[in-house]
């Protein structure tokens, strides 16, 4: 197994990871600041005025993208034991 080979791999690997976690955070930051713009604009300091947003918003986006994300997630794991023969020898 060459170096290119093992950075090509760690890459795909690091990329999946952003990507799948950028799924999940990305909605949560928007509705942060949507909240925070509001708690602004009327001098609301509520601290669970910010915090149950994020979290339902976050709950409901892993139930949307669960099964996507397991599929993109097993896709590279399965990608990644057939290619074990190449890699080997």
């Amino acid at each position: 197994m060459t170096p290119e080979t093992v950075i090509d791999i760690l890459r795909e690997a690091l990329w999946l990871i952003v990507l799948l976690s950028a799924v999940i955070i990305g909605p949560g930051l928007v509705i942060g600041l949507v909240v925070s713009t509001f708690q602004a604009a009327t001098q609301i300091n509520e601290q669970t005025l910010s915090f149950l947003p994020r979290l339902l918003i976050t709950l409901i986006v892993i139930i949307a993208a669960g099964p996507w994300m397991l599929t993109t997630l097993l896709d590279h794991a399965n990608g990644l034991i057939s290619r074990i023969p190449y890699l080997i020898g």
